[in-house]
């Protein structure tokens, strides 16, 4: 396969529709981490039940949540940049 090709097609301008898609669904579990981390913690809860004795104790302190905020900020920041370069 010829370099010069997969580098014109990869540049190429316009995104996938598909691949938009799935960025913006990104984008709302970002700002969800952000300004609810705690649904997340409940959502995922639910596949530690058959690894972990009691679910309910392992939930992070508030230290940790303002961790997955400042992890959220920065995922954010991440998908607005690769939404920003599909267009």
């Amino acid at each position: 396969m010829n370099r010069d090709a997969v580098v014109r097609a990869a540049t190429d301008g316009g995104g996938s529709p598909v691949f938009v898609l799935v960025l913006c669904f990104f984008l709302v579990m970002g700002v969800i981490q952000v300004v609810r981390p705690q649904l997340l913690w409940r959502a995922n809860a639910r596949l530690q039940r058959g690894w972990v004795r009691s679910p309910e104790a392992t939930e992070p302190t508030s230290k940790g949540y303002a961790m997955n905020r400042l992890v959220g900020v920065v995922f954010l920041g991440f998908v607005m940049w690769m939404l920003v370069q599909q267009f």
